[in-house]
C-alpha cells in the first residue's frame, strides 16, 4: 500500500477547519456533513484534526496530477467521528515544491458510493 509521503510530518492547517470546513457560515454543506455524519464542529475541530492525524497511514495515497506547484495526493479515510458513526472522509494534500512540506489542502464527507 502506498501511504501519503512523509504523513509523519503533514501539516494540517486549523484554519482548514475553523475558516472552511466546519464554518457553517462559510462552507455551510461541508459544515453540515461533518456535525451529522460525524459530530465535529467548531467547538471540537482539534478532535478531527487529531482524528485524520492518527488515521492518515492507515489509508491509500493516490496520486493526482501535479500542476506545477508539486506532488497532489488524495486519501481517502473511513473516520470514526465523536457521535461514535462512521464516514469516509476524503482528503486531499500537496508535496509543496517550494517549503518542502507535504500539506493538507482539502477536506470533506463524501458518500459512501466512492469508497
Amino acid at each position: 500500500m502506498n501511504t501519503l509521503p512523509r504523513y509523519e510530518q503533514a501539516v494540517i492547517p486549523v484554519r482548514k477547519f475553523t475558516d472552511y470546513a466546519l464554518n457553517p457560515d462559510k462552507q455551510p454543506h461541508k459544515a453540515f456533513a461533518f456535525k451529522r455524519f460525524l459530530g465535529y464542529d467548531l467547538s471540537n475541530y482539534e478532535k478531527l484534526i487529531d482524528n485524520i492525524r492518527q488515521n492518515i497511514g492507515k489509508f491509500p495515497a493516490k496520486a493526482k496530477e501535479n500542476k506545477g506547484y508539486g506532488d497532489v495526493y488524495e486519501v481517502l479515510l473511513k473516520l470514526t467521528g465523536e457521535n461514535g458513526k462512521s464516514a469516509n472522509v476524503l482528503t486531499g494534500w500537496i508535496d509543496d515544491v517550494n517549503n518542502n512540506e507535504i500539506r493538507l489542502t482539502s477536506v470533506y464527507v463524501i458518500s459512501k458510493g466512492r469508497a
